[in-house]
């Protein structure tokens, strides 16, 4: 514990960052893509300021391995994005959700199969595009079985980022990988299962206790608790 205090005050530029973040985002003053490029710009900022890199010279390694991972996340994607558009076009997720609809479950098993559904998806598609092709679909027999839809939403988007870095394709995964790449894949990917293990978790008490996602929504806008 007291190597871990010693060790505080190096995670303390990164608490300033995520604060300046935050308020940027939360406060209304910049849009989600702006305040990508505000966190940037405060982390070239930091560096400059705690370690004095300031010259050209310096700064070039780091813009270098910033450009080389940017293009890594664009390729992915945006190949994610163009498989989801072809998938579309076959009606390919649609399909599965409305096979998953017509077969008439009880209202659990519906729900259990439209989130194994959606863990699948979020192996090879990015959430929005999930959600634009999946939730029309879903979202009328889900209204009808009983679940509130806030609910769902929020237990949907769980499931989602759960997609994001449950192997074997995860994207997060492969982004760890660029980070840091003296990590095997193997480590990483062993890492990552404790928390698809919570989040799954979370689903189910979510799923026991839904008033954990509801109860703020239902304050906020005066809605009955279901």
């Amino acid at each position: 514990m007291a190597q871990r205090f010693r060790l505080l005050p190096r995670v303390l530029p990164f608490l300033l960052l995520l604060t300046g973040v935050m308020i940027a985002l939360y406060g209304g003053f910049a849009t989600p893509s702006e305040t990508g490029g505000l966190g940037g710009l405060l982390a070239l900022g930091l560096v400059g300021v705690i370690y004095g890199l300031w010259r050209p010279a310096q700064i070039v390694p780091i813009l270098s391995a910033t450009l080389r991972e940017s293009t890594m996340l664009m390729l992915i994607i945006g190949m994610s994005l163009l498989y989801a558009y072809v998938m579309s076009f076959l009606h390919i997720s649609q399909s599965t959700a409305e096979w998953i609809v017509g077969l008439h479950l009880s209202r659990w098993l519906l729900l259990v199969m439209i989130l194994l559904m959606v863990v699948v998806l979020g192996f090879f598609l990015p959430p929005v595009s999930i959600i634009l092709m999946t939730a029309p679909v879903i979202l009328p027999p889900l209204r009808v079985a009983g679940f509130d839809l806030v609910w769902f939403g929020v237990v949907m988007t769980i499931v989602m980022e759960m997609g994001l870095i449950h192997p074997p394709v995860g994207l997060n995964i492969f982004v760890i990988r660029n980070v840091a790449p003296d990590i095997t894949l193997r480590d990483i990917v062993l890492g990552v299962l404790p928390f698809v293990a919570l989040m799954a978790l979370a689903v189910l008490l979510l799923c026991v206790a839904p008033q954990i996602a509801t109860a703020v929504p239902d304050a906020v806008l005066g809605l009955r608790t279901s």
